[in-house]
């Protein structure tokens, strides 16, 4: 649990179906519950996570899981489908879970979202500024190719021959 706490918490985050979110049990070793504790309460207040807070995996979507985290070789041959909770769902978590350690931990998530958010956009922001640079180049390496074009023009003009005519 220990080396889970001291990791990054956005190596904690994935994305499915489009949407960043965080695996049940990740959550559950961080807020110090067993996972069958935090399925549980979600369930006695299934009304406070609607689907845009929390989520099933399908069976595909855990092996895919599996699949790319180690970590989580454990659930392989579970029979159970792993929850993910979105920030939203991450912070309502720490409302059924009342302890201080669980207002801690989710006050430490809701930052990683935000430096994930923030990654992001950086990103985009590059992106953009690698496609203005694209454009920008283009049109230089056109305009280099069309003054090549035309200097080749120039030098197929056709020339007198060289050597004796021949009389008719």
């Amino acid at each position: 649990m220990n080396n889970l706490i001291k990791a990054e918490y956005e190596t904690l985050i994935f994305q499915f179906r489009g949407i960043k979110v965080m695996v049940d049990t990740d959550l559950a070793l961080l807020y110090g519950v067993p996972t069958k504790a935090l399925k549980q309460q979600v369930k006695r207040n299934t009304e406070r996570f609607p689907k845009d807070f929390m989520f099933e995996l399908t069976s595909n979507e855990k092996n895919e899981l599996v699949t790319n985290c180690d970590r989580l070789a454990n659930l392989k041959h579970s029979s159970a489908r792993p929850l993910v909770f979105t920030e939203q769902g991450v912070a309502m978590l720490s409302s059924i879970l009342r302890s201080k350690k669980a207002i801690q931990i989710n006050i430490e998530i809701m930052r990683a979202f935000a430096k994930y958010r923030a990654l992001l956009k950086d990103n985009e922001e590059l992106r953009r500024e690698i496609a203005k640079l694209d454009v920008k180049f283009n049109r230089s390496f056109k305009y280099l190719l069309d003054k090549l074009d035309a200097l080749h023009q120039k030098q197929t003009k056709p020339m007198n021959p060289i050597g004796y005519k021949p009389q008719s």
